[in-house]
């Protein structure tokens, strides 16, 4: 295992890494090194209220990054200064989403891949706008022919970046197949390992390859205390439903009952997945519009008094 436990780090996972989730992962592990969900330059800069995570203040969370998104560097480089000022700890620059409408469309995201002069001009803009440190996360390329991601990663390193994190699929992967990680080469940054690290023996894997730390990302969900798990702060709950419910709670004070709800309703088949009933569980909890009825039928599922 890595000897500090800020090598450790939860991945920005869209829709889920929301400031509730990241409050329940830091109940467990305080020393763990967390990354926002990916936020829009332009959202951000143009302070789209309907973006509630426009406005998280970020001053009481931690070890933790803000990432963005966006192709455009002067606008990258004023978001990064709004997340700076709103207590992030260092900005991250994603360079390896995969969704048609950011690397696409957008042209960001693993569109980035393609572009190593913008993902530069980039990075640059970022690292001359803040005084935290920048990193990016990418992806080992485009596709099987284009596996360049030690090349964007010297653009990196020159333009200014502190660190950065490898995802072992290529864009057009997607988060189908295997990750396979390639040992680390020799680059001027530390290398954040990701990409189907779920456990202990994982972390210890990609550490025996040569990588700097290790994130975790889809191992979280239904399971927001693994990180406590793997950095030795906790043991995994018997009981978890006071850890729903508590989830639960959070996301209503955070979002508002009418949202929250729906919302919620991945996280409660996450929790249950392999329980008994669970398939009738979700059923129900998918029909509920009502927070008290939610809240009942958790603690019925879970024998909750």
């Amino acid at each position: 295992m890595f000897k500090n436990n800020n090598q450790i780090f939860s991945a920005p996972l869209a829709g889920i890494t929301d400031k509730p989730m990241r409050k329940l992962i830091r109940e467990f592990a305080p020393d763990v090194s967390m990354v926002t969900e990916m936020i829009s330059c332009h959202s951000l800069v143009d302070g789209h209220k309907n973006c509630i995570r426009n406005f998280d203040d970020y001053t009481d969370e931690g070890n933790i990054g803000a990432q963005i998104f966006g192709a455009d560097p002067y606008l990258m480089g004023e978001a990064a200064k709004i997340l700076q000022d709103a207590g992030a700890k260092w900005i991250d620059i994603n360079m390896g989403c995969p969704v048609p409408k950011v690397a696409t469309r957008a042209g960001a995201g693993a569109y980035l891949m393609r572009d190593h002069e913008l993902a530069g001009r980039i990075i640059e803009s970022v690292v001359h706008a803040v005084k935290i440190p920048v990193s990016i996360k990418t992806r080992l390329g485009w596709d099987d022919s284009h596996k360049d991601w030690q090349e964007l990663v010297r653009v990196a390193a020159l333009s200014g970046a502190a660190f950065a994190c490898v995802h072992g699929r290529t864009r057009a992967q997607g988060y189908s197949g295997d990750s396979v990680l390639p040992v680390k080469p020799n680059l001027p940054i530390p290398i954040i390992a990701n990409g189907d690290i779920k456990t202990i023996s994982d972390i210890n894997r990609v550490q025996n390859l040569g990588y700097d730390g290790a994130m975790l990302g889809r191992a979280m969900l239904g399971k927001p205390w693994i990180f406590g798990c793997v950095c030795g702060s906790c043991d995994e709950p018997k009981n978890i439903g006071n850890i729903v419910l508590k989830h639960l709670n959070l996301m209503i004070e955070y979002y508002g009952a009418k949202s929250a709800i729906p919302m919620f309703r991945k996280h409660a088949a996450w929790y249950s997945s392999g329980m008994p009933n669970s398939t009738q569980f979700r059923i129900k909890v998918n029909q509920i519009t009502d927070e008290k009825e939610l809240q009942k039928t958790i603690k019925e599922f879970w024998s909750i008094d």
